[in-house]
This record gives C-alpha cells, sequence and structure tokens, in this order.
C-alpha cells in the first residue's frame, strides 16, 4: 500500500476530473488523479466531431433553463464557474476561442487536442500526481480516510474522494460504469440509465431510402398518445434506422423516457412549415395546371428532394409518372397532408453504448448544491457526467463538467 496520504483523490481525468484535480492542486501540492487510460481526456477528444464544442455562449440564465429540472441544482456552479470563466481559463493558458451558430464555443484551432493539451499543461503546473492505466475496483471509508483499490491490488488512502467518472455511453473512452456502480455502493442512489443526445429508431423501412438526406427548418412535433409535448422548427437527418439531427438529439433523452414507460412516440414532419394548409393545396394546383405535361414527380421535385419525393409518391400510393395535369383533387389533397404531416413512429434509440452522453445517475438531491459533496457521506464529492443532470448539445455538458469539477474539486480541499 501507498503510505502517503492524498489531501484528495480524484478518479477519472476527463473534463470534470481534470478540473478538479487543478483545482485542488491550486490549494495543495498533495492531489492525486486516477485515470484507467494511458492519457487524459478521451472522451473530450470525441466531442464537436473532434473540434470540442466546450461551452456555449448563452447567459447563465439560459443554462439554468437548458437544464431543466436540474437546473437550480446546478444554478450554484454555473455561477461560481461560468462560461466566461471558462473561457478565461483557457485562455489564460494560451488558448483562444470562437463562436458559432447557436452560440458554441469552440477552440480556434478546431482541435480538441488543443483542449487536451491546454488541461496537461495545468495538471502540470498545479503538481498533480497522475496514475494512467489505475482502474478503480473498489472504495471504502475507515474513520477519516477512503481507501481506494486498484485493478493492480494496490491501495491508494485520501481524505477526500472526487468521483468523476462519467457515465456508461462511449465505453470505449472509460465510461463503463464503476464509478456508478461504486457511489451506489456507498448508499447513493442511481437515477434509471438512459442513452441521451442519441438517434432514433423508426419503424417505417422508408427512412433507409433517405439515408443521409440532410433537410433544413422544416417543422419537428413530437406526440406522445397523440398528445403534443414539443413542437419547433430545425434541421434533420435520415439515417438507415431513423432520423438524427439536433433537435433529435436534443429531445431524446425525453423520448427513450417515454419508450421505456410503453408510451406511443411519434414524429410528425412539417415539410413546408412556411405554407398553411390552403396555402400549400392552391400553390400544388397552380403548378399542376401549368406544368401539366410533365410527371407529378418532376414538379414536386421543385419543392422537395427527389429522393423524399419519390418516397412521397409510394406513400400515397401515386404513380410518379402521372402527368401533373391528371392528378384529382384527392390525389393532390394526399400530397398535401404528407407535405404538411409526415408521420414517423418512434420505436426506439440506438443503445446506451452509442449515446453521445448518460442521462441518469447519481441523484442530486443527494449531492448539495453549493459543494458538489455527498449528503451520504461526508468527504465523497461528485463531478461531471455521474450526476443527474444532463441538459442539450451545444457545448452545455461539458461546461456543467467544468463547473461542477471546478467546485468540488475546490470544496475539496477547503473543507
Amino acid at each position: 500500500m501507498n503510505t502517503r496520504i492524498y489531501d484528495t483523490a480524484v478518479v477519472g481525468a476527463g473534463a470534470a476530473g481534470c478540473m478538479a484535480a487543478i483545482r485542488a492542486g491550486n490549494f495543495s501540492e498533495n492531489i492525486i488523479l486516477l485515470e484507467k487510460n494511458d492519457s487524459i481526456g478521451k472522451k473530450i477528444l470525441l466531442t464537436g466531431n473532434g473540434r470540442c464544442n466546450i461551452t456555449n455562449a448563452a447567459a447563465i440564465d439560459t443554462f439554468i433553463e437548458k437544464f431543466e429540472k436540474q437546473g437550480n441544482f446546478l444554478r450554484q456552479v454555473f455561477m461560481r464557474f461560468s462560461n466566461q470563466d471558462l473561457v478565461d481559463f483557457f485562455q489564460s493558458h494560451g488558448l483562444e476561442f470562437k463562436t458559432e451558430e447557436g452560440g458554441r464555443v469552440f477552440p480556434s484551432t478546431e482541435q480538441a487536442h488543443s483542449v487536451i493539451e491546454a488541461l496537461q499543461k495545468c495538471l502540470k503546473e498545479s503538481k498533480v500526481c497522475i496514475l494512467y492505466n489505475s482502474a478503480l475496483s473498489n472504495i471504502k471509508k475507515r474513520d477519516n480516510l477512503f481507501e481506494l483499490t486498484l485493478s493492480s491490488k494496490d491501495k491508494i488512502l485520501s481524505k477526500r474522494v472526487i468521483l468523476a467518472t462519467g457515465g456508461i455511453s462511449y465505453p470505449q473512452t472509460g465510461s463503463s460504469g464503476e464509478g456508478l456502480r461504486m457511489a451506489e455502493k456507498l448508499g447513493h442512489t442511481i437515477k434509471a440509465l438512459r442513452p441521451a443526445l442519441v438517434p432514433l429508431k423508426t419503424k417505417e423501412a422508408w427512412v433507409k431510402d433517405l439515408q443521409g438526406l440532410s433537410l433544413q427548418s422544416k417543422g419537428i412535433i413530437f406526440l406522445s398518445d397523440n398528445k403534443k409535448i414539443y413542437s419547433q422548427k430545425g434541421d434533420i437527418i435520415f439515417t438507415h434506422f431513423g432520423v438524427s439531427g439536433p433537435l433529435v438529439l436534443d429531445l431524446s433523452g425525453k423520448i427513450t423516457g417515454l419508450i421505456a414507460e410503453n408510451r406511443k412516440v411519434e414524429l410528425i414532419l412539417d415539410l413546408k412549415p412556411e405554407t398553411n394548409v390552403a396555402g400549400l393545396e392552391s400553390k400544388l394546383l397552380d403548378e399542376f395546371y401549368r406544368k401539366g405535361p410533365m410527371q407529378v414527380s418532376a414538379v414536386l421535385q421543385d419543392l422537395l428532394p427527389k429522393r423524399l419525393v419519390f418516397v412521397l409518391m409510394q406513400l400515397i400510393d401515386l404513380d410518379p409518372r402521372q402527368k401533373a395535369s391528371q392528378v384529382t383533387q384527392g390525389q393532390r389533397r394526399a400530397i398535401v397532408r404528407m407535405l404538411k404531416g409526415l408521420p414517423l413512429t418512434i420505436e426506439a434509440s440506438l443503445p446506451i453504448e452509442e449515446a453521445m452522453v448518460t442521462n441518469g445517475g447519481v441523484s442530486t438531491k443527494e449531492i448539495n448544491p453549493r459543494t458538489m459533496e455527498s449528503k451520504v457521506l461526508p468527504g465523497l464529492y461528485f463531478a461531471g457526467e455521474i450526476i443527474d443532470a444532463r441538459g442539450p448539445s451545444g457545448g452545455y455538458n461539458l461546461q456543467q463538467a467544468f463547473s461542477t469539477g471546478f467546485v468540488a474539486g475546490e470544496e475539496s480541499v477547503k473543507k
């Protein structure tokens, strides 16, 4: 056993764990960071398609709103270490940023590796002791000390522990759930784990014919048991198994929860949100009259991508070779119905291992929102995705990780 007693042991060297160790290291030179991989920030490298959408430029009130029911829990950590504080932190270490659509903030280098390099530099400056290839296999508290047993059978003693091991999505990055299992073993409630920020699967097989097709600014309406639960314009991407896109990903956590309750979920696409039913029918009537000799499929390609036109024709059983002048009133109205409400049945999502983040985790009711310390076991702290507090895409979840890590790291050594 390592007889040295650390002030704080941080488990997990992702965004939350690195920030926790760095901040704790600002107050103590007796900090250890345990990482099961051979390097830090494996999941950071995947964010923003390798560009690292590190945070969002939105106001703090917007952050709180985006995290919905957990927003109030995160209010104090966002106030103590905000998105501007995060940018200032990295800028002080030579990393510049740029803001893109939707307030998404990326390093100017457009390389996630730049964020990793800055964190490595900070960890070195803070004199944090890092143990790589060191997976945690057990944790227990004896008197006033925590005993951490590693997979190598080595043991670490520490006055306080910060669990920043993430959820169970992208297990190849190291997030395989051991921290959640440890937390539960230590008396914590783990909220049901479900995939979030994940593409959805549909019942309809015709989506495969549209694989890779992206539609911008379409009406996206989700229904649960025929009741509207969400309606907004946004982009959607068809996949070989279903649908993806920013709004789909952001709502996927809620959708998977409804599916888990055996609720029926439908997605209705308004392909012409800028035009009402009457206006669209009038436009089609005019188009079919003016272009009477043309095939109806050719006329509709002025309104929709070719592949989508042929799917629509199949759905309403209309011969794409039929002349526009031969389209009946009933057929025209069927086209309008599809244009204003193309229905899809959501059956499931991709598995949680393929989700960007994990929905669920350690119950926030058992964590002090001011310090990130456990209310169940004094001296134990939580940071990052292990906490049941998930936001949408756009940099919100990485900010949550950095903010909770900052507060947990500071509070663990100031106590």
